[in-house]
C-alpha cells in the first residue's frame, strides 16, 4: 500500500472505478473484497484479524470495516465512512463504455469536446479534472478515507481510526443500516468511544456557477411518500360513467410538484421542493378502457420538520385534489350535456382520501386479517419486485379489495426513509473551525452548512435534533415496514457528523467529474489535522 501522493491517489481512484459497482451488481460485492485484500496485506491486520472485517448483509453483500488502534491504548474513535456503489451509466450515451475507465474516457472527451457542455469543456482544457462515473460520487473519498487508514497504519494519529465501507447508498442504504447494528457490538466488544463520523462526499453546488467548498456537519432527511389512485374503470364511449385514474394523478401531481408550502428554510440553508421520483398507470395492457390505478411517488427532503408536518400537508393536497377532480367533472358533465343537447340529469362523484393505515384497516374489517396476510404474503414470496415496485403492489391489491370505496386516493410510504441529522457541539465545531481555517490558507473559500443536501448515510448513525419522527405514523403507513419490519431502524449509536469531502462536479451526471489538485493534493492534510483535532478535543 501506498496511497499518499496525488498521482498515488489518483491511482488508486482510477483502480475503484473501473470496478463498475452499480448497486446490486456482482462488482458491487468485488470491490469490497479488493478492499479488504489491499488492507489485508498490511501485517498490522494479519496480527490482529479480528480487526479486518467483511459485514455480511442480509441479502448476501457485504460491507467492509477496519480499525486501527492507537499507542497508548485509548476508547477514543474515529469512523470514517463511504460508499462504494455507484448509479448506472445509461446517460453516457456513446461514451458508455468508457464510464469505468477514467483515463481512456477523459481522453476520449479532448477529443469530442464538442460533445461537452461549456463548462465541462473548460474544466477538461484545465488538466486537473478525472472524468468517470464514481469519481466524484464517491470514490475519491474512500480513496482518501484509504489513505488516512494508511497514516494510522504508520501511527500518525493519537486515537483509532475506523474505516467503514458500504453498498447500497445509492438506492436502500441497506449497507449502512445493518452495519451500525454491528457497529454497536463492536464498539462494545473493543471498548471503544465513537467521537465522530468523517463522511467524504463530495461537496454539492448550490447553484451552475458554486465554486465553493463546503464543510457539513450533518445530513438531509428524506421521505419517499406515494400516492395510488384508484378510478373506476369504464369504456372511452362513455367517460362519465367511471373516472380515469391517471386524470386523478395529473391533478395530484400539478399541485404537489415542487410546491414551495415544503421548503424548509434553517437559517441560511433551504431545501429543494418535492419533485415527482415516478409516475404511472398501472394498466397492464391497451385496450379502449379507461386506466382504474395509477401511482406516483414524491422525493421529500427535510431538515427540523417531523414526519406528521409532512404527512398532513400531503394530505391536505390530496383534499385539495378531491375537490379540484369533482368540481372538474361536474364542469365537464354539463357542457358535455348542453353541447350534445342531453336531458339533464343528476352526477355526482365522490372521492374517498384515506392513508394506507386506514385502507388496510378496511380490508381486514371486510375480509379477516389472517386472509389479507396470506395475499400479501404470497405477493411476496411470488415477486422478484424492488422495494418500490413491491410496496405499489401491497398498495393495488389492498385496493383491490376495497372497490366499494373508489374512486380513492391512498397515501402511503416506500423505504427508503432518512432520518435529519446535525450536530452543533462545541467539539464538531471546533473541527469545523480547524478545516475552515486550513482550507482558506491554502487558497480556497469554504463555506459551513448543518445539512449535506444530497443525502447521505450519515442519517443512520448521526444525532437526529427531533428526539423521536415519528416511528409509529410512518411505520402504519409504509407497507413493507408493516410486514418485514426493518426499514424504519432506530440505533442505539448517535454519533456526531461532519461531511469533509474532494471537490467534484455534477454526481450522477455523465459528465460527472473529481478536481484533483484540491482534492488529493490538499485535502488529505486537512482531513488527516482534522481527525487528529478530534482527539485533542476528546
Amino acid at each position: 500500500m501506498k496511497w499518499q501522493s496525488k498521482e498515488e491517489l489518483k491511482q488508486l481512484l482510477i483502480e475503484l472505478v473501473e470496478y463498475p459497482s452499480v448497486t446490486y451488481s456482482k462488482s458491487e460485492k468485488d470491490i469490497v473484497i479488493r478492499i479488504y485484500d489491499w488492507l489485508h496485506e498490511a501485517s498490522y491486520f494479519q496480527q490482529h484479524p479480528d480487526y479486518l472485517n467483511k459485514i455480511p448483509l442480509s441479502d448476501g453483500r457485504e460491507a467492509l470495516m477496519g480499525l486501527v488502534k492507537a499507542e497508548p491504548e485509548t476508547e477514543d474513535t474515529v469512523i470514517l465512512l463511504s460508499h462504494i456503489d455507484v448509479v448506472d451509466t445509461e446517460g453516457y450515451g456513446v461514451f458508455q463504455d468508457l464510464a469505468f475507465s477514467p483515463n481512456q474516457l477523459t481522453t476520449s472527451l479532448k477529443q469530442h469536446q464538442d460533445a461537452l457542455p461549456q463548462e465541462a469543456r473548460d474544466d477538461l482544457s484545465k488538466g486537473e479534472w478525472l472524468f468517470g462515473r464514481g469519481t466524484m460520487d464517491m470514490k475519491a473519498g474512500t480513496a482518501i478515507h484509504l489513505s488516512m487508514i494508511e497514516r494510522a497504519l504508520n501511527g500518525t494519529f493519537s486515537g483509532n481510526v475506523l474505516i467503514l465501507v458500504v453498498p447500497d447508498e445509492e438506492v436502500n442504504s441497506q449497507g449502512m443500516i445493518e452495519s451500525v447494528k454491528y457497529l454497536d457490538d463492536f464498539q462494545k466488544q473493543h471498548n471503544l468511544a465513537f467521537q465522530l463520523c468523517i463522511n467524504s462526499e463530495s461537496a454539492f453546488r448550490q447553484h451552475r456557477e458554486d465554486e465553493q467548498n463546503y464543510v457539513y456537519t450533518g445530513s438531509l432527511g428524506k421521505a419517499l411518500p406515494g400516492f395510488l389512485c384508484y378510478g373506476k374503470e369504464t369504456h372511452v364511449g362513455e367517460p362519465f360513467q367511471g373516472l380515469n385514474a391517471n386524470f386523478m394523478l395529473s391533478v395530484l401531481n400539478h399541485k404537489l410538484e415542487l410546491n414551495t408550502d415544503f421548503i424548509e428554510k434553517v437559517g441560511e440553508e433551504v431545501t429543494p421542493p418535492p419533485v415527482s421520483l415516478m409516475m404511472r398507470d398501472l394498466k397492464e395492457d391497451y385496450s379502449v378502457k379507461t386506466t382504474v390505478s395509477a401511482v406516483a411517488m414524491y422525493n421529500i427532503l427535510f431538515m427540523k420538520q417531523t414526519v406528521s408536518n409532512i404527512n398532513a400537508k400531503l394530505f391536505s393536497i390530496m383534499e385539495e385534489a378531491k375537490e379540484d377532480i369533482e368540481n372538474h367533472l361536474l364542469k365537464q358533465y354539463n357542457q358535455y350535456q348542453s353541447v350534445a343537447n342531453l336531458e339533464g340529469s343528476s352526477y355526482q362523484v365522490s372521492i374517498n382520501v384515506l392513508t394506507f393505515s386506514q385502507l388496510y384497516d378496511e380490508a381486514v374489517k371486510r375480509h379477516g386479517e389472517q386472509y389479507i396476510h396470506h395475499k400479501l404474503e404470497q405477493i411476496n414470496e411470488n415477486s422478484r419486485l424492488t422495494e418500490r415496485e413491491l410496496t405499489i403492489q401491497f398498495v393495488q391489491e389492498l385496493s383491490k379489495f376495497c372497490q366499494h370505496l373508489a374512486p380513492m386516493m391512498v397515501l402511503f410510504y416506500s423505504p427508503p426513509f432518512y432520518p435529519a441529522v446535525t450536530s452543533n457541539s462545541r467539539k464538531v465545531m471546533n473541527v469545523v473551525d480547524e478545516v475552515q481555517s486550513a482550507i482558506s490558507s491554502e487558497g480556497y473559500d469554504s463555506k459551513r452548512k448543518f445539512y449535506f443536501n444530497g443525502i447521505s448515510d450519515l442519517s443512520f448513525i448521526g444525532e437526529q435534533l427531533n428526539e423521536e419522527y415519528d416511528i409509529s405514523l410512518l411505520a402504519q403507513n409504509m407497507p413493507l415496514q408493516r410486514f418485514h419490519g426493518h426499514y424504519i431502524t432506530k440505533s442505539n449509536i448517535a454519533i456526531p457528523t461532519v461531511n469533509v469531502g474532494p471537490y467534484g462536479k455534477v454526481p450522477h451526471q455523465w459528465t460527472e467529474r473529481l478536481e484533483l489538485e484540491y482534492s488529493f493534493n490538499v485535502l488529505p492534510d486537512i482531513l488527516s489535522s482534522a481527525i487528529e483535532k478530534v482527539f485533542y478535543e476528546s
